[in-house]
């Protein structure tokens, strides 16, 4: 793209994102790519309100739910170097696991078909028969997750016959992972997708072993009626949840989902045949109702189409899309790969008023109507 107008774009989206974060509120750092080229890579706001540094490309937020697309792709390596098959079952890799998790593949993991109970269900049901057991400062960890799922006797649904947005699919994904490569699943990523990619600041967060450089922390709003009306911030993103590591435990920031970018348009990891598997919407029985869109912020509930590995897809339209969004205490994150024009869009957010998936759109709309 021609300097003068990448120069034009900036100063576009400079506008279109001015003012909404204060200098000295928490904020957001945004990310557009078209061919490879970055046109734009800004951060607004601070990332903590202690020190009040100021939000860049090398902050580095908790991505939520975008984790799973990492997730995704350590399965997928494993699959590649013929340690794990998507067709295997549950029972096959926890051989202790009981019998309703005989007819659970790893595909079913992977693009939401499970029917496995959701976890923080099973967190409210323990901790109402025995009494409080998890809180920010004892986080669940997953293979306690894991002790949940073989309590119970049967999924919410048949494997495969429904299409529902599962935590507790990826989280057992990120035990299969761990088992499987025999090293844990933080390292296992590490070594076979960041250090690779140079990724060098992008880690999965594990409190006391590993500590996060140039960390954004999450925030809640807080409004004070005095007169007048403001909105003040509260740290505040530990929750007794933050601790499970393949459903959302990866920290990142712009410079590195730049190079993971990359890595995905020019098929570094896997070739583009491997890959395909992860575009590939999941398949239904006739007249399924699909229940993603229900999970999915407003702003992007109408490309909810469907679902690969790790991946949201919405192939049919005149734009085709893959994308993630992530959402937990404190942070929104998006991430929007636009198939036919090689535009990526990625919205990082350190408080829960901003809805990424819409800065993201923003950002796609300017760079659309560009001349």
């Amino acid at each position: 793209m021609p300097p003068a107008r990448v120069e034009e774009l900036r100063k576009r989206l400079q506008l279109s994102f001015a003012g909404v974060a204060a200098e000295d509120s928490p904020g957001f750092a945004v990310l557009v790519k078209q061919e490879g080229q970055a046109l734009f890579e800004e951060g607004f706001g601070v990332r903590d309100l202690r020190g009040k540094r100021k939000i860049d490309a090398h902050t580095n937020f908790r991505l939520a739910s975008c984790t799973k697309q990492f997730t995704a792709m350590a399965i997928m390596l494993l699959v590649h170097g013929g340690k794990l098959r998507y067709d295997e079952t549950l029972m096959e890799v926890f051989p202790e696991f009981p019998a309703y998790g005989a007819s659970i593949t790893v595909r079913n993991l992977l693009n939401h078909t499970s029917g496995l109970p959701d976890y923080e269900d099973l967190m409210d049901a323990a901790e109402k028969a025995k009494g409080p057991m998890w809180s920010p400062e004892r986080q669940i960890r997953d293979d306690q997750v894991l002790q949940l799922l073989k309590k119970e006797s049967h999924g919410k649904f048949a494997p495969g016959s429904q299409w529902v947005y599962s935590n507790s699919g990826y989280v057992l994904l990120g035990l299969i992972v761990a088992k499987r490569s025999g090293m844990p699943f933080g390292d296992f990523l590490h070594q076979r997708i960041f250090a690779p990619l140079k990724m060098e600041h992008t880690v999965v967060f594990e409190k006391g072993k590993n500590e996060i450089a140039a960390r954004a922390y999450g925030h809640l709003p807080t409004i004070l009626t005095h007169g007048s009306q403001k909105t003040y911030y509260q740290q505040s993103d530990q929750s007794a949840t933050s601790a499970t590591e393949g459903d959302g435990g990866v920290y990142s920031n712009l410079e590195d989902l730049s190079k993971w970018d990359d890595a995905l348009r020019n098929h570094t990891l896997l070739s583009e045949k491997e890959f395909a598997a992860a575009i590939t919407p999941a398949s239904l029985p006739a007249r399924a109702e699909p229940r993603l869109a229900s999970d999915v912020p407003e702003s992007l509930r109408q490309k909810a189409a469907s679902y690969g590995f790790g991946w949201f897809l919405d192939l049919n339209n005149p734009h085709p899309l893959m994308w993630h969004y992530g959402d937990t205490m404190g942070f929104r994150t998006a991430i929007l790969r636009y198939l036919d024009s090689n535009l990526t869009v990625i919205a990082l957010s350190n408080r829960s008023d901003l809805d990424a998936g819409a800065l993201a759109l923003k950002a796609v709309a300017v760079v659309g109507n560009s001349p």
